[in-house]
């Protein structure tokens, strides 16, 4: 997710060039929220409400990731964090659904984790 979003915003939309501070010191901040925020989608995937109805590792990391996604862009939205001053429909939209793409990212390897390193495949059994 931490590697997503640097490609978003500071290789596709170059907003990293605007920060008004210094900027190893943001990435380092922004790493440590990226901790915080896989912390929470990791316990938001194995949360006993999902597994109960979505049995599947990679959709629950779909749920999950789209969940946390959309709540994490509410926050951000109602604080006013964000790169740019002028706020359109279109921006809103085009946030919304990257922040929900991001954590679905995010969302996918923890199933992808799930699956290859949780879960291992059963042994064969061997008939003598």
């Amino acid at each position: 997710m931490y590697v997503a979003f640097y490609f978003w915003h500071g290789v596709f939309l170059n907003d990293l060039n605007r920060l008004t501070f210094s900027k190893a010191l943001f990435l380092i901040l922004a790493a440590l929220v990226y901790l915080v925020i896989s912390f929470i989608l990791y316990r938001t995937f194995e949360s006993q409400f999902l597994a109960k109805y979505i049995s599947q590792p990679l959709l629950r990391g779909v749920v999950s990731g789209a969940f946390i996604g959309f709540i994490l862009f509410a926050l951000v939205t109602v604080l006013g964090i964000s790169f740019t001053k002028d706020i359109n429909l279109t921006y809103i939209l085009v946030d919304c659904a990257w922040q929900i793409a991001e954590q679905i990212i995010g969302g996918l390897i923890i199933g992808f984790g799930k699956i290859f390193i949780f879960e291992p495949i059963p042994e064969l059994i061997h008939k003598d």
